[in-house]
């Protein structure tokens, strides 16, 4: 007789955004009950996890060529609203649960999953955790995520804060989970490509000042004028009119309109993976692009044009070797990064990075495994801790004070008709018009 199948375990990933959508879905497959998986399966392979994303509705929903960016296959794909998922997840049986989410989201569907799943033993262990670097809002952002079954941090530097957060709140700390960023990956660098290729990893909202970016892209158009035997790429997370994570007013396919450009300087999208697989030179403010590309032990450079400063999140990389101006870089300059940095950052150049997720997967087997189930979801923040401030985050997401929806709530139970639909496009045209046109308009009238 042939050998039996295992049963493939049920995951679900909730996300708002295309970048906490990647991290989110990678996160499963590396996560996912049973051996170590070091890359997603490929469309059609009956291996993994069974995989089924759930689309939070915002204004950052990824749009279909953003999740064809990404990459990551999905057994199943729907945009929904915080209180059609509580439903679904009340109907239909997970091992694992992502929450792929800002901390105010997550803590919404901790109190709403915590009620919908009242008096039951039998429920998914919730993985919650942050799609990069963490270098603002941290303990803000940490107790917002306190509740789910594992925590996620994607470094030992990390994983010490966060329990140092915890601990200092009196909040249990037995959550945090070390592992690693999940899309590290790729081969590694062996040496110059031709042409030699620099490639600048732009960021939505890093720096925000027209005149902070206007100067980082002359600074990449005089390196490309300089070096005509280069190609030099301006790697862009969005097209105008799409948003991700983090909102961009200002885009550099904007800015760049009023420049002329040589012919080796151009304009790239696309996975940020197969971007490094042809990159000599990565060069970025602060991105989570500069983790990939140490991993791969790409010659890497933090600016330092704007200051170091927790503004611009290159602080985080003080101590990395990895800071250096563009003057430094056009005479020559080439970094090498701290060792001993890189080690406590995840970013596992060393080949430890098959093992980075084993401590994870073995929680959530534990916990799976667990004798009489899993214990009800508990968040630091309830009415009595935050009787100020949860209440206001969870009628963000229509929800009450004691996580049950609020009447009214958006339900979605069906697919919107065709008025709805148009009228959604509108207020989502309207609102990015708002933030790209109006709002810089009004910030400038303000500094007269």
């Amino acid at each position: 007789m042939p050998a039996s199948t295992p049963k493939r375990p049920r995951i679900a990933v909730l996300a708002d955004s295309d970048t906490r959508w990647k991290w989110g879905a990678l996160t499963a497959h590396r996560i996912a009950p049973g051996p170590s998986m070091e890359t997603a399966p490929r469309e059609g392979a009956q291996v993994g996890p069974v995989l089924d994303g759930f689309l939070l509705r915002g204004r950052a929903t990824p749009t279909p060529r953003q999740l064809r960016e990404v990459g990551v296959r999905a057994d199943s794909l729907r945009e929904v609203t915080a209180v059609e998922f509580l439903r679904v997840m009340t109907e239909e049986s997970y091992d694992v649960l992502v929450l792929s989410l800002v901390g105010g989201g997550v803590q919404a569907m901790l109190h709403g999953l915590g009620r919908a799943w009242e008096g039951r033993t039998s429920r998914p262990v919730v993985v919650t955790g942050y799609v990069g670097v963490v270098y603002e809002k941290l303990a803000d952002g940490l107790l917002l995520r306190h509740g789910a079954d594992l925590v996620l941090a994607n470094s030992r530097q990390d994983a010490d804060r966060f329990r140092a957060v915890y601990e200092g709140v009196g909040a249990d700390a037995s959550a945090v989970t070390e592992v690693a960023l999940p899309f590290l990956g790729g081969a590694s660098y062996e040496g110059e490509h031709d042409p030699y290729t620099v490639v600048f990893a732009a960021q939505p909202s890093v720096p925000e000042s027209r005149k902070d970016r206007t100067y980082l892209l002359d600074r990449l158009v005089q390196h490309a004028r300089r070096h005509p035997e280069r190609e030099v790429l301006l790697k862009l997370r969005s097209k105008p009119g799409e948003h991700t994570t983090h909102i961009e007013e200002l885009p550099y396919q904007k800015l760049v309109q009023r420049l002329d450009p040589p012919a080796n300087f151009r304009l790239v999208y696309g996975n940020m993976g197969e971007v490094l697989d042809r990159t000599d030179l990565l060069v970025t403010v602060s991105s989570t692009a500069a983790l990939e590309s140490l991993h791969r032990r790409i010659p890497t450079v933090v600016l330092t044009d704007l200051g170091v400063r927790e503004s611009l999140g290159n602080h985080h990389f003080v101590g990395s070797g990895c800071l250096a101006s563009w003057d430094q870089l056009d005479a020559g300059h080439r970094p090498a990064p701290d060792e001993e940095w890189v080690s406590r950052q995840g970013v596992a150049a060393d080949g430890s990075y098959e093992s980075a997720f084993d401590a994870a997967r073995g929680r959530i087997a534990e916990l799976l495994g667990r004798p009489g189930g899993l214990p009800p979801l508990t968040p630091y923040y309830t009415p009595v801790t935050a009787p100020g401030y949860l209440p206001g985050i969870l009628a963000r997401h229509h929800l009450g004070p004691d996580g049950t929806p609020l009447p009214g709530a958006p339900a979605a139970d069906r697919e919107p008709g065709p008025v709805r639909q148009i009228v959604r496009r509108a207020a989502r045209g309207a609102y990015r018009h708002g933030v790209q046109r109006v709002a810089p308009v009004i910030r400038r009238m303000g500094e007269l």
